[in-house]
């Protein structure tokens, strides 16, 4: 699922959220670019929420968005 990811400064910003997203139970992987202020992350939705993962990261002083159904709606 490909998120928007608010309040980066840097590269470290990012590794620092993919680093704490990696850690949650149910994340499988956490891929956090600065660049494109987006995130891909692969996880369990039976295992930990979107909300989960917003609270998480917006505790380092970031934000996260689905922006995934958006994209899919704008390819159609």
């Amino acid at each position: 699922v490909i998120f928007a990811v608010g309040g980066m400064h840097c590269t470290s910003c990012s590794q620092m959220i993919s680093s704490r997203l990696s850690k949650l139970s149910g994340v499988k992987s956490a891929d956090v670019s600065y660049a494109t202020e987006e995130a891909r992350i692969d996880f369990d939705p039976t295992l930990i929420t979107v909300e989960k993962m917003s609270e998480e990261i917006s505790a380092l002083g970031y934000s996260l968005k689905d922006i995934s159904t958006k994209e899919k709606k704008d390819k159609v």
